[in-house]
């Protein structure tokens, strides 16, 4: 097991290199490498789907949550409600009654299973490219949004689906109340959970404190949530989007880049990992096909994958079709949302024009961006083998192949195909205008340390030479990134190119590697200790870490 687990994080490594160098997404490709490995013979990895539910999925939906803004995603409720709660529900029971009327033998109930299955995306590998090719934060807010909710409604819906497959019964009412029951009570467990952390503000000052809270966090609410009877998934994604909130009021800045470290190691590699036991799942998925005829195979899989891929575009391009006044009512800002509240008039216009319904182009990639992931092969090997009356659980074998295929045909397929499609429609962030919010964010971050300074003068009489000092720090910072804002207003929509400020990054960077060689031959020539050598890099990681990685300010 331990040589697999490292081959593992090599074969992990090896791709997220080739990733980066050939634009190709990683996510894509591990799972064709599983299918090379599950063909070799040799032992395999099973797919458990009780550790998959609580061991994998808690801290990555929770490490997404962290990574959303809570504000973005109530802009954008009714388009992340209509995908990830009424687009899943719809693709569920229409698999179920394409199931029921096309192929030999398939029950209902069995056809909404899988269907409850197949309905959620798993945005991993969409993301992974949008932010690659620099995809609109509106559409990665949609896409985030859409994966952090999606997986409680899939999996309240296929307990509902099972339990009339194996029981034989379905009351329509019975099952609304339970999916209700279960969405209210994670709210309401999630947001418990993030007041208890809260309250355990006071333990994170400690950076090991603040990682140790947090990495017990999503298990602790989804634990919390599935014991008592409501949906844990929601719970995780609740607490996480509260939380990453909060952070800035609960953390301290040390704290916060560790986490934020901690949590990047802690995606790559559970990701990786979940992508190669994707592929290694197909010689479990293909030995029980033996009992079937070619033609139902064939039509199970053509109802599930025609299912999956025409629904998503036709249901938005229906729900765009909307008046407007129904596309504010769920959230966002409305053209007579207006407030008079002076220095607010460019956030109004941004958020108003996020709030917007989405053009034809934003509804063509989010049409092609519904890869599908491990939860949908998990949720369906949770499916148990037989029913209450000791029969065999109503063809589960085809359950489970027509689940692989449409991963393996999104993930893939459409996984490939998403990025050189982006490129086509043309969509991309506009960087003018992302610039021009940091540094206005900036600007008015350092007027607010100036009027703190007038506050310390008056209140402290002796620390005038420490307030001049700091003072004229902060004007200087201040004229920077008023000059750069002038700079930006002038270029218009086109982002602005620096020679002048390219060259002193370059710069910046050079005496920053001069200064890490010349500790190093102290240390090695005796005259450093280790110890004090770390606290130095230290210092100049800090540094480093805050010149901006693109030259778009």
């Amino acid at each position: 097991m331990l040589l697999f687990v490292l081959a593992a994080v090599a074969v992990i490594v090896v791709v997220r290199w080739v990733a980066a160098r050939t634009g190709l997404p990683a996510a894509a490709l591990l799972p064709l490498i599983g299918i090379a490995y599950a063909l070799l013979p040799g032992p395999n990895i099973g797919l458990d789907p009780d550790l998959v539910l609580m061991i994998v999925l808690p801290p990555l939906l929770y490490s997404a949550a962290l990574d959303s803004s809570l504000l973005d995603i109530r802009r954008n409720l009714r388009i992340v409600v209509s995908l990830s709660v009424l687009l899943v529900l719809l693709t569920g029971v229409l698999v179920g009654i394409g199931f029921h009327l096309f192929v030999a033998g398939a029950t209902l109930a069995a056809g909404i299973a899988v269907g409850a299955a197949i309905a959620p995306p798993d945005p991993v590998a969409a993301l992974a490219v949008g932010r690659r090719v620099n995809l609109p934060p509106k559409m990665v807010t949609i896409i985030q949004g859409e994966g952090l909710l999606n997986d409680a409604t899939a999996l309240t819906m296929l307990s509902v689906a099972v339990a009339a497959a194996v029981g034989g019964e379905f009351s329509f009412p019975s099952a609304v109340g339970q999916f209700v029951l279960a969405a209210v009570g994670g709210v309401a467990v999630g947001a418990a959970v993030a007041w208890l952390v809260r309250l355990a503000r006071p333990f994170t000052a400690d950076p090991l404190l603040s990682n140790a809270i947090s990495l017990a966090t999503p298990f602790v609410a989804y634990l919390l949530g599935e014991e008592l009877h409501v949906s844990g998934v929601l719970a995780v994604v609740i607490a996480g989007l509260i939380v990453g909130h909060k952070t800035p009021q609960l953390t301290s800045g040390a704290a916060r880049l560790q986490t934020s470290a901690v949590w990047r190691l802690v995606d790559f590699l559970l990701e990786g990992f979940v992508f190669l036991l994707i592929g290694q799942q197909l010689p479990e998925v293909v030995k029980g096909l033996r009992q079937y005829d070619t033609s139902t195979i064939v039509i199970a899989v053509a109802v599930s994958v025609g299912v999956v891929l025409l629904l998503r575009p036709a249901w938005l391009v229906m729900t765009q079709s909307l008046p407007r006044s129904l596309h504010t009512r769920l959230g966002g800002i409305s053209e007579q949302d207006d407030p008079d509240e002076p220095g607010t008039a460019r956030q109004i216009e941004r958020a108003d024009r996020n709030a917007r319904r989405l053009t034809s182009r934003e509804v063509v990639a989010l049409s092609w961006s519904g890869t599908r992931g491990v939860i949908s092969l998990a949720a369906i090997f949770t499916l148990p083998l037989t029913t209450n009356s000791g029969a065999p659980f109503p063809d589960r074998d085809l359950l489970l192949f027509c689940t692989f295929v449409v991963v393996l045909v999104t993930l893939v397929g459409q996984g490939m195909t998403f990025a050189p499609l982006v490129r086509m429609l043309g969509l991309r962030a506009n960087e003018t205008d992302q610039a021009r919010v940091r540094n206005e964010a900036r600007s008015a971050a350092v007027e607010a340390a100036l009027a703190r300074l007038d506050e310390v003068a008056a209140a402290e009489p002796d620390s005038a030479v420490a307030v001049n000092t700091i003072r004229t720090q902060l004007l200087a910072r201040l004229a920077r990134y008023r000059g750069r804002l002038d700079h930006l207003e002038q270029s218009g929509s086109e982002m602005p190119t620096s020679p002048e400020y390219e060259t002193a990054l370059r710069v910046r960077r050079t005496t920053i590697d001069a200064q890490r060689e010349e500790l190093v031959r102290w240390r090695d020539s005796g005259r450093l200790p280790d110890e004090e050598l770390r606290v130095l890099e230290r210092e100049l990681d800090h540094e480093e870490l805050l010149l901006p990685k693109r030259t778009s300010g």
